[in-house]
């Protein structure tokens, strides 16, 4: 299991030719490519504040894109919210990347992303290419 970035589903959904061909590899043979929940969210708030126009209702292209790519929708829990707050090192304040960064690290998985934030933290494992 590897947990994806907002950004990387929605390029990975949209086809959109910034995902890089070798993370667009590992995709096609991940058997089970995961978000945290709160990535569609994230998305949900990206599509109100006018920053990503879909072509299909919110709704509709989230439950597409996961049942399409069978992707696993991680649920939050106690640990996750708790660790979040209280990461490591020093960490950036966006809420939904703490969340993402505390899904990777409490369930122990590989997160996979282009966000050079995250990519300079050290206490999240991280796919690198």
């Amino acid at each position: 299991m590897i947990l994806l970035d907002t950004h990387i589903l929605i390029w990975w959904v949209n086809n959109d030719i910034r995902l890089k061909q070798d993370y667009r590899q590992i995709l096609e043979i991940e058997k089970e490519p995961a978000i945290s929940i709160i990535t569609c969210w994230e998305i949900a708030k990206l599509v109100e504040n006018k920053r990503l126009q879909l072509n299909i209702p919110l709704s509709d292209w989230l439950e597409k894109a996961l049942d399409f790519h069978n992707i696993i929708a991680l649920p939050l829990d106690l640990n996750i919210i708790v660790d979040s707050t209280t990461l490591p090192g020093n960490f950036h304040k966006d809420p939904a990347d703490q969340m993402i960064v505390s899904t990777s690290r409490i369930i122990d998985i590989e997160l996979m992303t282009e966000d050079e934030k995250i990519l300079s933290y050290p206490h999240v494992k991280l796919i690198r290419l």
